[in-house]
């Protein structure tokens, strides 16, 4: 498989480092315009850039990112990975892929990111589902970037303290960078307006935890992940990182759109 990666920070980093053994070859990497650099393999700055023919482009930059380069992608027929679900709760974007995707015949995939259950969750929309609750929780560290900081003094906390309360869509086009996991969980469940989330920063964690409580026809469900960051960026999730290395795997690990 040839791919080209979008994206030169710590998930990108780490999904470059292991899929070599997997038989995956990386042709470029795309990244913002003025950061081009010559090497091995190249890096470009937009996707009529590649230098060859590619399978799939696997976006680890953002959702900025995201909006930048996966239209094009897709209008040009190229599969494209991605665990920026976040970006999906901006309806104008959601629309452009849409339609990008259905012009191109491309798929957009989108892989797990750092959060698991979801098949559980898929499951349980084949009946009544009645609330499905996201709490993500996270050392004060892990919210630092992010609008906690307007709300909280990330530096003086000494106890949990709640700095956001609302709908899935809203936590992601908040917290572009800490809620791709809300997204995740409302695209598999009842939807980004239905999804209710809670961001929680708690100095008396060490790792990123992520719990969905869900009910329905099915019974009940808490479902809890506590997750260690990539050593090189507290806020991105090294089970987010390693769920792009498996869907690139093993496709089926992938949810389509």
């Amino acid at each position: 498989m040839k791919i080209a990666i979008i994206g030169q920070g710590a998930i990108a980093s780490y999904v470059r480092a292991h899929i070599k053994r997997h038989g995956i070859s990386e042709i470029a990497q795309i990244v913002r315009p003025g950061k081009e650099m010559a090497g091995s393999p190249p890096s470009i700055s937009c996707v009529g850039d590649l230098p060859g023919a590619v399978d799939l482009i696997v976006d680890c930059g953002g959702h900025a990112a995201l909006a930048a380069h996966r239209p094009a992608a897709l209008a040009r027929g190229i599969d494209v990975l991605t665990v920026s679900l976040g970006a999906l709760a901006d309806a104008d974007l959601h629309d452009r892929l849409l339609a990008a995707a259905q012009a191109g015949g491309a798929r957009l995939s989108l892989a797990t990111g750092a959060i698991g259950g979801l098949d559980a969750l898929r499951a349980a929309t084949v009946g009544q589902l009645d609330q499905v609750t996201y709490t993500g929780r996270k050392p004060p560290d892990g919210w630092r970037g992010s609008p906690a900081e307007r709300t909280l003094d990330l530096d003086a906390i000494t106890e949990a303290a709640v700095h956001f309360k609302g709908s899935a869509r809203e936590a992601a086009l908040a917290y572009p960078k800490n809620a791709n996991v809300a997204a995740a969980v409302a695209l598999a469940g009842i939807g980004l307006d239905r999804t209710k989330v809670e961001l929680i920063a708690d100095p008396s964690v060490t790792t990123n935890i992520h719990q969905i409580s869900a009910s329905g026809d099915f019974g009940d469900m808490q479902f809890t992940i506590a997750g260690n960051s990539l050593p090189d960026n507290p806020r991105s999730s090294a089970l987010a990182a390693m769920s792009v290395v498996a869907a690139l795997v093993d496709p089926q690990r992938q949810i389509g759109f």
